[in-house]
């Protein structure tokens, strides 16, 4: 039962909860006199205008609290656990697996492999299925909690337990049905490896998938990762030109068929595709109003419209700057074409995008959420970084300024002896951090294989 004890650990200022005198070390024990088991029944039990709280305090002393509020407004609390509950890893062992690819000696968040439908609903995770029991596909469908993010693979039965390694994936699939039937919304996400689940089997895994459109709002394909510690794992290749010019062929058919059929285009490629095959990146239209976002599709061609539209709202000028960006090897290209349009309007500012070659996870790793303060360390000493030195906030531990290998902001900016300013993922603070002068912001969006607090729901 200690394990349940639902300890708050900060009253959010201006909150309902402060205006309650609750403290941290608080113990939120029942709401509407029914227990809290996690962090699905704490938001569902809050959806009320009138609640009443029971809350723990420290020295033993029971509150009854009546709150009457707008309906979905939150308390304003977070808790120690922020599942309110323990986080469930991973049953699976994927031949794809990115975090088996992690080399040794890194710290433990980062070798946890979590699979827990909750986090599919608050932080935009995706789940397999195979952890998932009848209990919470029922508590999922109660609370309406949506949309789930269903990591598919493929919905070839016997082929996703061979790539799950898991004896059980293959019927997990049926319980996309029980969503689909309850109108549960839905995203899926396909992991393409190379002779595997390509090829045939991805056009059998979209025709199957299509059948649940429009409850399955849409299916991102994107490449397997893979780095250079892959030593006693399954022989995986990456992709070639060849192959990416076949995988965008098959995707560009389904979503003519798809958008003529529902008006969506349903299936999505993630920006990577665009880069290997030499493609353009698709028009905006095409991104359904970027629904797969988080899955590296349509990044760089929301991040051109985002910069555009920052600058058609600036005067330019003469201003005398100098600035750095450092980014993976995928978007660099984009990103220059970024500072090309800032350079045209304001001329005397010279930007230098530097594209960071990833020793430490292997150069087939091209984002810019893998980079390490010691690959930036390394290619970036004696460099002339000018005014200041941008670094995108993906390349940040979620709420922190550490990098994956625990270097620090901090740490190196002292070793580059410079400026860092962190850019937030929109076009508009790029254009900010380039032209204004440094505020020090450094708010962290992007939470990329590890475990976090999940008090705050993140965008699917």
């Amino acid at each position: 039962m200690k394990e349940k004890k639902h300890v708050i650990s900060r009253v959010l200022p201006g909150s309902i909860a402060e205006e309650l005198e609750l403290e941290p070390g608080d113990i939120l024990t029942a709401i509407n006199d029914q227990p809290v088991e996690d962090v699905f029944d704490y938001r569902y039990l809050m959806n009320d205008e009138f609640v009443t709280l029971t809350v723990e305090k420290p020295d033993g002393e029971l509150w009854e609290l009546e709150v009457e509020k707008e309906y979905e407004e939150d308390l304003g609390v977070e808790f120690e656990n922020g599942l309110m509950d323990e986080y469930r890893s991973c049953s699976n062992r994927c031949i794809f697996c990115f975090i088996d690819q992690m080399p040794p000696g890194m710290r433990e968040t980062l070798y946890f492999k979590d699979d827990d439908s909750r986090l599919s609903f608050l932080q935009g995770n995706y789940v397999t299925l195979t952890n998932m029991s009848q209990e919470d596909i029922d508590r999922i469908i109660r609370y309406r909690l949506e949309p789930i993010n269903i990591s598919f693979q493929t919905m070839n039965p016997r082929l996703r337990c061979e790539m799950l390694h898991n004896r059980f994936a293959g019927d997990a699939l049926k319980k996309t049905d029980r969503f689909y039937e309850a109108g549960i919304s839905m995203n899926g996400q396909i992991v393409l490896c190379k002779g595997i689940n390509d090829g045939k089997e991805l056009e059998y895994s979209l025709e199957k998938l299509s059948v649940y459109a429009p409850v399955l709002q849409s299916v991102s394909v994107v490449p397997v990762g893979l780095t250079k510690f892959r030593e006693g794992l399954y022989p995986l290749e990456p992709f070639e030109k060849e192959d990416a010019l076949k995988v965008l062929e098959t995707i560009h058919l389904w979503q003519q068929k798809m958008f003529q059929k529902h008006g969506i285009h349903f299936v999505h490629a993630s920006d990577e595709w665009y880069i290997l095959a030499g493609m353009e990146l698709p028009e905006e239209e095409r991104y359904d109003g970027y629904i797969q976002l988080e899955n590296g599709v349509g990044m760089l061609r929301l991040l051109d419209t985002e910069v555009r539209r920052a600058l058609k709202e600036r005067q330019g000028d003469g201003r005398v700057l100098k600035v750095t960006l450092a980014t993976g090897k995928l978007a660099g290209p984009y990103l220059e074409g970024c500072m090309e349009l800032i350079r045209k309007k304001f001329p005397q500012v010279h930007t230098e995008v530097k594209v960071i070659i990833n020793h430490f996870f292997g150069e087939e790793i091209t984002v810019s959420g893998l980079i390490t303060g010691q690959d930036l360390k390394e290619q970036l000493a004696g460099a002339d970084l000018g005014d200041r030195l941008l670094l995108p906030c993906n390349m940040l531990r979620s709420g922190e300024d550490v990098f994956l290998d625990d270097v620090t902001v901090e740490e190196l900016a002292d070793f580059l002896k410079t400026e860092i300013v962190v850019v937030d993922e929109d076009g508009a603070d790029l254009v900010s951090s380039v032209l204004d002068p440094p505020d020090h912001k450094k708010q962290i969006r992007r939470q990329m294989y590890e475990q976090t607090s999940s008090s705050d729901r993140g965008q699917a």
